[in-house]
């Protein structure tokens, strides 16, 4: 991954889509007495029918995509994964998977693969996701290399009524629109999205009052100004939805992000909001509208805290790293090294990746909520950092 001030320039085609969805920003704008909030505009950017770059038919993920992740980086890391799935499942004895976000399918299918080794196959594996060309490769990637679990896969348009079972998210939360605000001689701003000239531009103004009273709840006041950060305020409705979902099981979060503490760190002063285009880094959120992935870190007491007022109880917190230690990463090495031990070099380099501190170990953390299942869970039986929560 690059870190760049200077992007690819995307085909015709590419910038045609993009000029489509930054009309319809245009517009919004318009029809807001000429501003919108920066989380209406990152909203608009994902999410907008057809044209929104989660919901849009363009590659996303992998080498041909804009951004690697962890299932696509290594099986060794679903592998886990489905360990404690197990664990989980075996205690509920009737339990099913829910996968929020299946990115290209294939976590799903190394889970399944995994689980059925195990002989712990659920019956259900369901699959919510908000776009229709993801379901699409989702179900090619399980049909090329599962064909015969392929049965036990349903996709989802919404949260099911009631659901039993392990509900996993890789970099879901990060996905969310957040509100960008800037702090400065105590007055908060929030960043908001103008049309000016023909392009779209960023503005501060006076926060309003909704926005004023998250950020004073984050006890700000001693930063030095100006003082730039974000704050996603979706947390608090998703979690509730969650929690009227889940019957009983486990959820189970895995992102990049940090303790409030950290997150909110007087080092921290220009937020934690990036882009991906093509492999490429930037911080140039109004770029290519539609085309680029924009995210921001995951505040993991901010998921704490909304999670725990929605029902669920906070049972593990820990690194990437630590988490994979307890769900046996050495055993699954170690088996797939004896499978092709061809491929001692290019799995010694996905233990890197997923572990090292220095690349995904403990830049991500997983998050684990339960709701009427008691039970210590592997992959916080390493290290458990709740404390710092």
């Amino acid at each position: 991954m690059k870190f760049t001030t200077e992007l690819p320039r995307p085909s015709d085609d590419a910038l045609a889509h993009s000029q489509k969805l930054q009309h319809k920003i245009r517009d919004a704008i318009h029809e807001n007495n000429g501003a919108i909030s920066f989380r209406r505009y990152m909203e608009m950017a994902l999410y907008q029918q057809g044209l929104g770059y989660y919901v849009a038919g363009a590659r996303k993920i992998g080498k041909s995509g804009d951004f690697m992740t962890a299932p696509e980086s290594s099986p060794l890391f679903s592998q886990c994964l489905a360990s404690q799935c197990q664990q989980v499942l075996a205690q509920l004895k009737e339990g099913d998977i829910l996968e929020l976000g299946a990115g290209s399918g294939l976590m799903a299918a190394h889970i399944l693969l995994e689980l059925e080794k195990q002989s712990s196959l659920p019956v259900h594996y369901y699959i919510l996701d908000v776009s229709p060309e993801l379901k699409q490769r989702q179900q090619e990637t399980i049909e090329k290399l599962a064909p015969h679990l392929l049965v036990r896969v349903s996709w989802l348009d919404k949260l099911p009524h009631s659901f039993t079972g392990v509900i996993l998210g890789n970099e879901v939360l990060d996905a969310m629109p957040v509100d960008v605000f800037t702090l400065h001689k105590d007055q908060c701003f929030e960043h908001q999205v103008i049309w000016q000239e023909g392009e779209l531009l960023e503005q501060l103004n006076p926060a309003p009052a909704d926005l004023m009273d998250a950020v004073a709840n984050l006890n700000l006041a001693d930063m030095e100004s100006p003082y730039t950060t974000e704050i996603n305020q979706n947390l608090a409705g998703w979690f509730a939805a969650l929690s009227a979902c889940l019957s009983q099981g486990v959820v189970l979060l895995i992102d990049y992000g940090y303790t409030a503490s950290e997150y909110y760190h007087p080092a921290r002063n220009k937020g934690t909001l990036i882009c991906h285009f093509q492999h490429h880094v930037n911080e140039v959120p109004l770029y290519y509208p539609g085309l680029q992935d924009i995210t921001a870190n995951v505040d993991f007491t901010a998921v704490a805290n909304c999670a725990d007022k929605a029902g669920f109880r906070v049972s593990g917190f820990t690194s990437q790293s630590a988490f994979l230690a307890g769900n046996q990463l050495e055993k699954f090495f170690i088996r797939a090294l004896e499978e092709s031990p061809e491929k001692q070099y290019e799995l010694a380099q996905q233990v890197r990746l997923l572990s090292l501190p220095s690349e995904m170990g403990e830049r991500f953390k997983v998050i684990a909520l339960n709701k009427e299942c008691v039970l210590g869970l592997e992959g916080f039986s390493v290290i458990d950092q709740r404390h710092r929560l």
